[in-house]
């Protein structure tokens, strides 16, 4: 429990209350902790590349409508 955190710069990503089981290996989350968390942008349809909101570390992907729910993302 807490909050998920950028390993290079300590930038506040996710909260354990968004995180959820998933088919990946990689921990998956359906939101940011804030607005600022993260930057994005469009890699191919249906994702989107994500990074550090504050230094610009790779994080990985958004899928969108992937999440546990119909309608959400996951992170």
């Amino acid at each position: 429990p807490g909050i998920y955190v950028c390993a290079k710069c300590g930038h506040e990503l996710f909260s354990s209350r968004a995180k959820y089981e998933h088919s990946s290996p990689w921990p998956a989350f359906t939101e940011t902790l804030r607005g600022d968390s993260v930057a994005k942008r469009e890699e191919r349809p249906g994702a989107l590349k994500v990074t550090c909101g504050k230094c610009g570390n790779g994080l990985g992907h958004e899928f969108l409508n992937d999440g546990p729910k119909q309608g959400q993302s996951r992170f």
